[in-house]
Order: C-alpha cells, then sequence, then structure tokens
C-alpha cells in the first residue's frame, strides 16, 4: 500500500481505516495491528506539528513482510530530523523534573523492531518494522 495523505489531524482516522484494510488484505496478524497504529499516529503527528513550514502531502507505505509488517513515513520539503538520535525519556523521573513531549516518540522506538531514517535532498524518511514475537517469547511492551 501506497497513500499520501494531507497534512492535517483529521487524516487520522482515514490511516487507521487504510491500516486495517490492509492488515486484512495481506493476512498479517492483528496482534500487530495496535504497535503499528500507534507508531503510525505519533509519526504523523510529530511530522503535522513541526514540519510546518511545507504544505506537501506525508506519504505512508506499507508492505508484509515475513512475520510482520515495514512502514514508512515519508515527508517532502522538511528539514531534518533524526528521530533514532533523540535522547531517550527519563521514565523513572518524578513528574516535576520531568520535560513536557517525547514520550510518544520513545514509545515508538521502544515498541519497533527496527527503525531506520533518511534524509535526503530536503525529504525526511522513518521505516519502522514491527515482527511477531516467536511462538512463546514474552512481549516487551
Amino acid at each position: 500500500m501506497r497513500k499520501r495523505y494531507r497534512r492535517s489531524f483529521d487524516q487520522l482516522e482515514q490511516i487507521v481505516a487504510d491500516t486495517g484494510r490492509f492488515f486484512e488484505e495481506q493476512n498479517i496478524d492483528g496482534s500487530l495491528r495496535m504497535k503499528v497504529d500507534l507508531s503510525v499516529e505519533e509519526l504523523f503527528v510529530n511530522m503535522v506539528t513541526y514540519n510546518s513550514e511545507t504544505d506537501r502531502d506525508i506519504q505512508l507505505e506499507m508492505r508484509p513482510v515475513s512475520g510482520g509488517v515495514e512502514v514508512t513515513l515519508t515527508d517532502y520539503d522538511v528539514e531534518r530530523f533524526d528521530p533514532t538520535i533523540v535522547p531517550d525519556v527519563d521514565i523513572e523521573a518524578p513528574l516535576s523534573e520531568r520535560t513536557p513531549g517525547g514520550l510518544g516518540l520513545y514509545l515508538v522506538l521502544k515498541m519497533a523492531d527496527s527503525i531506520h531514517y533518511e534524509y535526503h535532498d530536503r525529504t525526511s524518511k522513518i521505516t519502522f518494522r514491527n515482527i511477531m514475537a516467536p511462538e512463546g517469547a514474552m512481549d516487551d511492551v
């Protein structure tokens, strides 16, 4: 699946519907769906919120991979922001000592089985994979 979405929060409902259809059509295990939906939502919202210098659509690609799914979000005509090098959120710190923000991205990084960032010619591309845990393995998230 490859689709473009307007740079607007009101696209989230359509993205979730399209993800559901993709999972169903590709027979991808539904237990991965929550992680994928949450990750796509967080990354999409961040792109809309922080890359406000452009009005270009955001592209979402999904493809089945062995045991799971690979998802790529591409944002065009934007500044570089590599989510893979953001410092971890200190989830053990008292709330009064925490800086607001970053928790959603922290969760995406923890939920993804792999995540990769590319930036070239003002195009930002984030690719992550979610794979089913082997039978009997414990899930960390």
